[in-house]
């Protein structure tokens, strides 16, 4: 198994410093900034497992802490201190990694906050934005307004999503990728929640989940870079 890196970097606006875990297998075609959930940190299971996977693909990655579940876990950071935090890793991954085409995006919060780091500034750098389970709307509360920043950025978009994501309504979720055009992409995985688990009768493992979401990235990324 590939070992990772660990890193510390400044997170901008007088934050201090947060750390990172750099993933970078030797074969890899791309590299992958990989934000974290508002409840979970970068060293979460899913997160863990997620990276692994997309190293066996070819995928580098660079996951990384928010201020505020370096310090914490408390409430997430204000949203400027959050959008600065992106910008930084996607800096240390540019530097880490200055030959691979160069991808970010996140878990739930970690991508929506990336996508509202390039839509505010766009990140030149990047040749696409991937959510692993976009927050659409909060619990029983269904709207759009989450998304409406999404028609501000230019870049690729990949949206890999569960069909009993209940921050996600699909039958929401699909008119706002349908609206953004060719530059979007959808994948659903049948019977996944927002954190990706599925029920165990549908006789799928998480491991079994986890290898289809880095399925997904992995081609994604290949059939994306210039």
């Amino acid at each position: 198994m590939i070992q990772a890196t660990e890193l510390r970097f400044e997170a901008g606006s007088s934050a201090g410093e947060v750390s990172g875990l750099l993933m970078q297998p030797d074969h890899a075609h791309a590299m992958l900034v990989f934000a974290h959930g508002a409840g979970a940190g970068m060293q979460h299971p899913f997160m863990a497992a997620a990276s692994g996977a997309l190293a066996e693909r070819g995928v580098a990655t660079l996951r990384y802490q928010f201020p505020y579940m370096e310090n914490g876990p408390r409430r997430p950071d204000p949203q400027p201190l959050l959008l600065a935090t992106v910008r930084s890793a996607v800096g240390v991954a540019r530097r880490h990694a200055p030959g691979l085409p160069l991808f970010a995006g996140g878990k739930s919060m970690g991508g929506r906050m990336t996508s509202l780091a390039d839509a505010s500034a766009p990140l030149e750098e990047l040749q696409g934005l991937a959510f692993i389970g976009f927050p659409l709307h909060p619990p029983k509360r269904p709207g759009t307004e989450r998304a409406e920043h999404l028609a501000h950025t230019t870049k690729p978009l990949l949206f890999v999503q569960g069909t009993r994501d209940t921050l996600a309504g699909l039958e929401l979720l699909r008119p706002v990728v349908d609206r953004l055009g060719d530059r979007a992409r959808m994948h659903v995985i049948d019977g996944a929640d927002h954190g990706f688990a599925v029920l165990r009768r549908t006789g799928r493992t998480a491991d079994d989940v986890i290898g289809e979401i880095a399925d997904v990235i992995a081609t994604w990324c290949r059939e994306t870079r210039p």
